[in-house]
């Protein structure tokens, strides 16, 4: 597990009020997926996972995105308004079947072009890991962060996709202009 994704997956429980390891017994676990970080301040749209004691994706929706309101603290989150949706929300999620057993298909609202597949799973160690796979310059690879280039007054210029390679010893990143 690369130092950032352990860094979340600790830091996580205290963003959005999750249980730590300690989970009651049926409780849903919450792991980090990636972030949207934009050129205008610091603050972060996150997408998490809810999963359940296998470690697999919950039923329904499990798939949800919030603020990291980290120019106001650095535990501060809230929820995405309803005019932020367009920008940041989800547009559908379906289950599917992975190589780890189940996940979810998921689609943005304002990259309906780009599928992301999530897997969450138990890793090596016995914890629960989930990954977010998306094609970046045309190679599937584990995203974490989309960096929005702002246009002034609105819009955006470009959006910056980076992702780990399968095998998680590189970084994948594409540019994709806005129209």
């Amino acid at each position: 597990m690369n130092a950032w994704r352990r860094l979340a997956l600790v830091a996580l429980p205290v963003i959005v009020g999750a249980p730590a390891r300690a989970d009651p017994a049926g409780a849903p676990r919450v792991l980090l997926l990636f972030s949207i970080s934009k050129s205008e301040n610091r603050n972060q749209v996150q997408y998490a996972v809810r999963v359940d004691d296998a470690c697999q994706p919950t039923s329904g929706t499990p798939v949800f995105a919030y603020w990291r309101m980290f120019e106001k603290g650095p535990a501060v989150t809230e929820p995405l308004l309803a005019h932020e949706m367009d920008a940041y929300g989800v547009a559908s999620q379906a289950p599917v079947r992975t190589p780890e057993g189940a996940g979810v298909r998921l689609i943005l609202r304002a990259v309906r072009s780009r599928p992301i597949v999530v897997e969450a799973f138990r890793n090596a160690a016995g914890e629960c890991e989930a990954v977010a796979t998306v094609s970046i310059q045309g190679t599937p690879a584990h995203l974490y962060n989309v960096y929005a280039k702002l246009r002034w007054p609105f819009g955006v210029e470009y959006l910056l996709l980076q992702g780990w390679s399968l095998e998680g010893t590189r970084v994948i990143k594409e540019k994709v202009e806005a129209p």
